[in-house]
C-alpha cells in the first residue's frame, strides 16, 4: 500500500456553502480554478486517477484557501465542521480508496478550533488537524495558538502544515500583484520554512516536545539551504552577538529544523527527494503528492512522485517507510 498523506478535496456542500458565506467575487474569481482542475470536486474524476493507480490509499484535507481566510468567525466556525463531516462520510463510504483525514479547523476562533479538533478525532476518527503558514498574518507562534498545540501533541497526532501566500502578495513594493507565479512557486516553500523557523525557535517545540508537524513540499527551502542555515547562525551568533530575538535555544538549530517530518510532494525529481531525505532521515519522511494538483487529468503527481521515490538512493525497506510504514506509525492508522 502507498499512503498519501497529503491529498485534497472540495466536498459539494461544503464548496456550496463556503462560495455562499465568502461572496459572489470569491465564487467568480475561483470558478475558472475549479473548472481547470475538476478532481478538486468530483469524485467519479478522483475514482479514475485512482484505478490507476490501486496501490493508493489517500488521507484527505480540505484544499485552501485556507477558510479562516475567507470568511467571518461564525462561518468559518459552520464551514469546517460541514468539510469534517463530508470528509468523514467520504473515509467510510470508500475505505479502499481513502484511509483517513485531517481536520479543517477554524483557526479565527481558536476555542471553536479546539472543540472541533476534539470532534474530528473523538467522534469522526480522523488523524490529523491541518493549519496553514500563517493565521490572516499572524504568525504560529503566536501564544493565542498553544492551546492546539498542546492538544495535538497529547492526542500524539500530527499537524499538517500547508503553505499560503497569494498573488496579492506582491514581489517588489511599488507593485500590487505578484507576477510571473513567483508568489506559489518561490513563495509558497519560502512561507513553509518562515513559518518552520517561528515554530523552532518561537518557543513552540521547545515547550511542546513531543508535538508531531508535517511540512508540505519536502520541507519547503530548509533541507537545500540547511549549510547556510548552519553557517548563519554560527556567524551572527559568535561574530555579531545576535542573541536570537529575546528567545532562549537550547538545542542547535538545524536539530530544532530536522524535528519536523516532511513529505514527498515536489512532482517526482528525486535528486531533490535525496535531498530533503539526507536532512530529515527516513523516518520523518512520508509518501505525499498534493494531489489532484497537476493537470487536467489529475493523475501526474502519482506518475512522477512514484518513480522519483523508488528511484532514492536507499534501501527497500527505507522506501517502505516513505510509502507505508511511517504514515502508520505517524497517524496511527492501524489503532484507528
Amino acid at each position: 500500500m502507498l499512503i498519501d498523506i497529503f491529498c485534497h478535496f472540495l466536498p459539494a456542500r461544503y464548496l456550496e456553502q463556503r462560495n455562499k458565506r465568502a461572496g459572489a467575487s470569491f465564487g467568480t474569481q475561483y470558478a475558472k480554478y475549479f473548472r481547470a482542475n475538476p478532481g478538486l470536486t468530483d469524485l467519479d474524476i478522483r475514482f479514475r486517477i485512482l484505478d490507476k493507480f490501486p496501490e493508493v490509499r489517500q488521507l484527505l484535507t480540505i484544499a485552501g484557501p485556507n477558510v479562516e481566510s475567507i470568511t467571518a468567525p461564525e462561518d468559518t466556525v459552520e464551514l469546517a465542521r460541514i468539510a469534517n463531516d463530508e470528509l468523514a462520510e467520504m473515509v467510510a463510504r470508500h475505505p479502499d480508496r481513502f484511509i483517513s483525514a485531517g481536520a479543517c479547523l477554524p483557526m479565527n476562533d481558536i476555542d471553536a478550533a479546539l472543540r472541533e479538533a476534539d470532534r474530528a478525532i473523538q467522534d469522526l476518527g480522523f488523524c490529523a488537524v491541518e493549519i496553514f503558514t500563517d493565521i490572516n498574518g499572524k504568525p504560529l507562534d503566536s501564544p493565542e495558538f498553544s492551546p492546539l498545540y498542546e492538544k495535538m501533541q497529547d492526542y500524539d497526532l500530527p499537524i499538517l502544515l500547508h503553505p499560503r501566500r497569494t498573488n496579492t502578495t506582491a514581489d517588489y513594493a511599488d507593485e500590487a500583484t505578484s507576477k510571473f507565479l513567483v508568489y506559489t512557486n518561490f513563495g509558497w516553500p519560502f512561507e513553509t520554512s518562515k513559518a518552520m523557523a517561528r515554530l523552532a525557535f518561537g518557543g513552540v517545540l521547545e515547550k511542546y516536545p513531543r508535538l508531531k508537524i508535517v511540512t508540505h513540499h519536502a520541507g519547503g527551502m530548509v533541507p537545500f539551504f540547511h549549510k547556510r542555515i548552519d553557517l548563519s547562525w554560527d556567524f551572527n551568533e559568535r561574530l555579531m552577538g545576535y542573541a536570537g530575538d529575546g528567545q532562549s535555544r537550547t538545542r542547535a538549530p538545524l536539530d530544532w529544523y530536522r524535528s519536523f517530518y516532511c513529505d514527498t510532494a515536489i512532482q517526482g525529481n528525486t535528486f531533490a527527494l535525496m535531498c530533503a531525505h539526507d536532512f530529515f532521515g527516513t523516518d520523518h519522511m512520508l509518501f505525499g503528492t498534493d494531489c489532484p494538483y497537476d493537470d487536467e487529468l489529475g493523475e501526474r503527481v502519482y506518475r512522477e512522485t512514484i518513480p522519483a521515490v523508488e528511484a532514492m538512493a536507499i534501501s527497500d525497506e527505507d522506501k517502505r517507510k516513505i510509502f507505508e510504514g511511517n504514515a502508520r506509525r505517524l497517524f496511527k492508522l492501524d489503532a484507528r
